[in-house]
């Protein structure tokens, strides 16, 4: 029996659910924290989980049958109430009123029972909000109905007036349109969540003492040994134990090429098994997982509230109580000074105010777009922590970029292998020597020599003898010769004179390795770091965007000066220290710069804090990725202009949004009350505010959909979905 096979456990298994997955918070309120799904005490948005678990559908699903239903109940009373206007009577005024009043209950109370409950809400807990108009507008519509409705025949049911069944039915129909509209938006805007979701498979095959045996994913526990076979996802993160395989981890890391993995090799969950079969132990589950914690990151920053937002949220604070205001002001002046029938006037204007500055698309305006435009970010691996992270990176007019890693792959490639003119070697003889050499060693350099050896064909010289010699170089036999590949100073250090070394030329920007063969010197080789291949496109796009480019590092001057040099950057500044880095960025933001910061390292993250904002490549460290507000999963910098472009479409977006909100309100509401009829005797229908109302919401839902299909939003290299 293999020994990554276990005791079979005799308890249960049991999924216990994650403690963020279990909570429900508020898009407009993130304090609103609740264990049970509901809506939001303070606005009357419906609460969302913390991390998605499907829940938009059910609730689109349920708004969709209710607004069917409120259809087709609500438009035989919107006809028995429009066809007499055009001379067609296809029943008494009393009947129709019947009739009306009938068909408009189910539709009122039972389709609209939501919007009720929310409004009940408001006015229980204080907090004003849209569906305090709403259900203050419905219901004095439909009293005032019944009311007239109760009265002795003759007045006002003779004349057909006083009646407002299709104004609190069309009202509800259109409001719930509203709320299916902002429903499907939330869904639609979550999809690349629940596409993230849909990378870890429903089960997994469980290694133990009695066989393998499959399991539900939620059931996996830290320690369990799983078996992954060519072509499926892996379910959870953790170690290879045995076995051998190429794993496609583009959804993770950006990286299009398979990884090979073998024993000791860490896996990450939802990561493709392309080639082989082997036996993983399980380290990480559930809400714990890498790609977990990426879900958790965009569900966290959809969530979060833009600084543009405390805009919407001061005006909302301030409005609901105003056209409270407004609409009692109303009613009391047409009671006062309207024509007759006054009651009839009062309650048509004083409902029509309430139902056209109804706030829905002034509570929209942010979360809408910043949900949809965070959701296409995901899609295209670009992993947005917080809303007020998109505001900063929007108004940003200086940028400064780490090197190595961001600017550079981080990686160094052999530049040439220069043998010296006395040493009786050539150079592939060395490159064949080294390479052997270098077999046994995990430093990036050498990892380079042995990488071009192979890429030449060469036969790596047999070695053995290895010897590593930390922050020096390292020693090795091959072929029978005694090899030192080291810096200059540890070679000088192991009795090898170093002089013969000084003939060889360098440019600024190469790092320099020498070997010593027998004892006697014999060569260098010449390294470089390569150069993104989006790297000097970057620069120029930043440019024309308006934005100053400046590189920090630590490396040395004179290579930051050569990098610099070849991407066409003005200003760059070598051999800083992380706290230098930070200063630099505090002195900048002194001066008035909005500055923004792009690094992948332990090193950058002090710089990262300080800047407005900040942008860590995927593939570096944990702490970048965890100062950063912005993460790239991919490589090409590319993504760094996408994630401006975004930003600054989605900051665009968001004024759009308020701007419809408020324009619909300010044009809209003193024609509700009134204003055009002593000169033209025009006096708004509460069904038609309400109409103008639920446009408004319309509005600013498509205005924010278009941010999904925007193309212009992203660079060149990252218009296609991300891979996995």
């Amino acid at each position: 029996m293999s020994d990554c096979c276990h005791h079979h456990r005799k308890e249960p298994r049991s999924a216990e659910p994650s403690a963020a997955g279990s909570l429900y918070t508020c898009p407009m309120h993130p304090e609103i924290l609740t264990r049970e799904p509901g809506d939001c005490p303070k606005c009357g948005m419906p609460l969302e989980p913390l991390l998605p678990d499907g829940g938009e559908e059910q609730e689109t699903s349920q708004l969709a049958r209710r607004f069917a239903l409120s259809v087709i109940l609500g438009l035989p009373v919107f006809l028995l109430a429009m066809v007499p206007m055009v001379g067609f009577h296809p029943l008494t005024p009393s009947l129709s009123a019947w009739v009306q009043m009938l068909l408009s209950l189910p539709v009122i109370f039972w389709c609209g029972w939501p919007i009720w409950l929310k409004g009940f809400r408001s006015f229980a807990s204080g907090n004003l909000n849209m569906f305090s108009l709403i259900t203050l507008g419905t219901g004095a519509a439909f009293l005032q109905s019944i009311a007239t409705l109760l009265m002795p025949r003759g007045s006002a049911v003779r004349h057909g007036e006083g009646f407002y069944f299709e104004a609190a039915t069309v009202i509800i129909v259109l409001v719930l349109l509203g709320q299916w509209l902002e429903a499907r938006g939330r869904a639609r805007a979550g999809s690349a969540l629940r596409g993230l979701l849909d990378l870890t498979p429903a089960m997994a095959l469980l290694v133990e003492s009695e066989g393998d045996r499959p399991v539900a994913v939620a059931e996996l526990r830290i320690g369990d040994r799983v078996r992954m076979l060519p072509g499926e996802k892996l379910p959870a993160d953790g170690e290879v134990l045995e076995g051998w395989s190429s794993l496609d981890e583009s959804m993770l890391s950006g990286e299009p090429l398979p990884v090979e993995k073998s024993a000791g090799s860490t896996v990450s969950a939802g990561t493709l098994n392309t080639s082989g079969s082997f036996i993983m132990r399980v380290s990480r589950t559930g809400a714990e997982t890498a790609l977990a914690r990426i879900i958790s990151l965009v569900a966290q920053a959809q969530r979060s509230q833009a600084p543009i937002q405390q805009l919407a949220d001061r005006v909302a604070a301030v409005f609901v109580p105003v056209v409270l205001g407004i609409a009692i002001v109303t009613f009391a002046g047409w009671m006062l000074l309207g024509p007759e029938p006054r009651l009839y006037h009062a309650l048509t204007a004083a409902v029509s105010v309430l139902m056209i500055a109804c706030p829905c698309a002034l509570g929209l305006a942010t979360p809408m777009a910043v949900t949809v435009g965070i959701g296409r970010a995901a899609h295209h691996g670009i992993l947005v922590r917080s809303a007020s992270a998109l505001q900063s990176l929007a108004q940003t007019d200086l940028l400064a970029l780490d090197k190595t890693g961001t600017l550079t792959e981080g990686t160094p490639e052999l530049r040439a292998v220069i043998p010296l003119p006395d040493c009786g070697i050539t150079g592939d003889r060395l490159l064949a020597l080294a390479s052997g050499a270098e077999l046994g060693s995990e430093h990036p350099l050498a990892r380079s020599l042995v990488r071009q050896a192979r890429s030449r064909g060469m036969e790596a010289a047999h070695a053995k003898d290895f010897l590593a010699h930390p922050g020096g170089g390292i020693s090795a036999t091959a072929d029978d010769h005694r090899v030192l590949i080291g810096s200059l100073s540890f070679l000088a250090m192991q009795g090898v004179d170093a002089a013969p070394f000084d003939s060889i030329a360098s440019e600024p920007g190469d790092g320099v390795v020498a070997m010593a063969v027998d004892g006697q010197p014999a060569g260098i080789f010449l390294f470089r770091d390569t150069i993104r291949p989006s790297a000097k496109g970057l620069i120029g796009m930043l440019g024309r965007m308006g934005i100053r480019v400046v590189m920090l590092t630590g490396d040395r001057a004179s290579t930051a000066r050569a990098v610099a040099r070849e991407l066409g950057i003005t200003e760059c500044h070598g051999e800083l220290s992380p706290a230098e880095k930070a200063a630099r960025l505090s002195g900048w933001k002194n001066e008035g710069y909005r500055t923004a910061m792009a690094g992948d390292g332990i090193n950058d993250a002090p710089a990262l804090a300080i800047a407005d904002a900040s942008i860590a490549m995927g593939a570096g460290s944990d702490i970048a990725k965890e100062t950063a507000g912005i993460i790239l999963l991919r490589p090409s910098l590319e993504g760094i202009v996408s994630s401006i472009l975004l930003s600054r479409a989605i900051l665009k977006t968001i004024r759009q949004n308020l701007f419809f909100a408020f324009a619909y309100n300010i044009l809209g509401i003193p024609i509700a009350a009134g204003l055009l009829y002593p000169l033209f005797g025009i006096l708004l229908s509460p069904m038609i505010a309400a109409a103008a109302m639920s446009l408004s919401s319309v509005s600013v839902i498509a205005n924010s959909l278009r941010l999904k299909s925007e193309r212009s939003t992203l660079s060149p290299s990252l218009r296609g979905p991300i891979s996995g």
